[in-house]
């Protein structure tokens, strides 16, 4: 479960835009952030630059907002880097209340070591869940240990927390057990026929 506990944070409203002010507020390690949804009003913040960046190691954080004296819980929704420097640039903030459920993607963690002499290929990094906005889990874990030669492990297998649902497809493949560098004969054998009965290229 993703531990929101730490995640009050003091936002200010701002009332200047465009990159230029944008800089101004980055070089005040602080960040500059939108919160919407529910039918409220856009409301432009800027967050302190530092807790933010300890908070966004993890995925789908929900924040406590103190906002001029009032309380908001919003989900971080977007996250906008510098592509070189991996410097937040920007946030993008969805207003939630607690009991609220949002559709969020979580990343599968594959933990063991399948049998002697297979490899376990991770089809699927992620898959959508719908959670409780205040209890999203930070990723699913996927025990393989010791698992046979074609094992396949698809989303519909995943254990989910208590009161969460599968979103995505549930024959979504997650996991595939195999043997390396095994290789399919009948595709390869119809491969060389093939090549063969082709007629070969006219000699120019």
């Amino acid at each position: 479960m993703a531990d929101n506990s730490n995640n009050h944070l003091a936002a200010e409203l701002r009332t200047s835009f465009g990159k230029g002010a944008a800089r101004k507020i980055r070089a005040l390690n602080k960040i500059p952030a939108v919160i919407y949804g529910h039918g409220t009003v856009p409301q432009h913040v800027t967050l302190p630059g530092h807790e933010v960046a300890l908070i966004i190691r993890k995925s789908n954080q929900v924040l406590e907002l103190d906002i001029e004296g009032k309380s908001q819980l919003a989900l971080v929704k977007d996250v906008q880097k510098d592509p070189v420097r991996q410097i937040i640039e920007h946030l993008d903030l969805i207003v939630v209340r607690k009991g609220e459920k949002v559709t969020v993607d979580i990343s599968v963690r594959v933990e063991g070591e399948p049998a002697v002499g297979t490899v376990a290929n991770q089809e699927s990094n992620t898959v959508s869940i719908e959670a409780e906005a205040t209890h999203i889990p930070e990723f699913l874990v996927l025990n393989i240990e010791g698992a046979e030669e074609g094992t396949q492990v698809f989303a519909k297998d995943l254990e989910l927390p208590s009161g969460s649902t599968l979103i995505s497809e549930p024959d979504t493949l997650i996991v595939n057990v195999v043997i390396p560098g095994e290789v399919d004969l009948g595709e390869s054998e119809e491969t060389t026929e093939t090549a063969e009965e082709a007629p070969a290229a006219p000699a120019e």
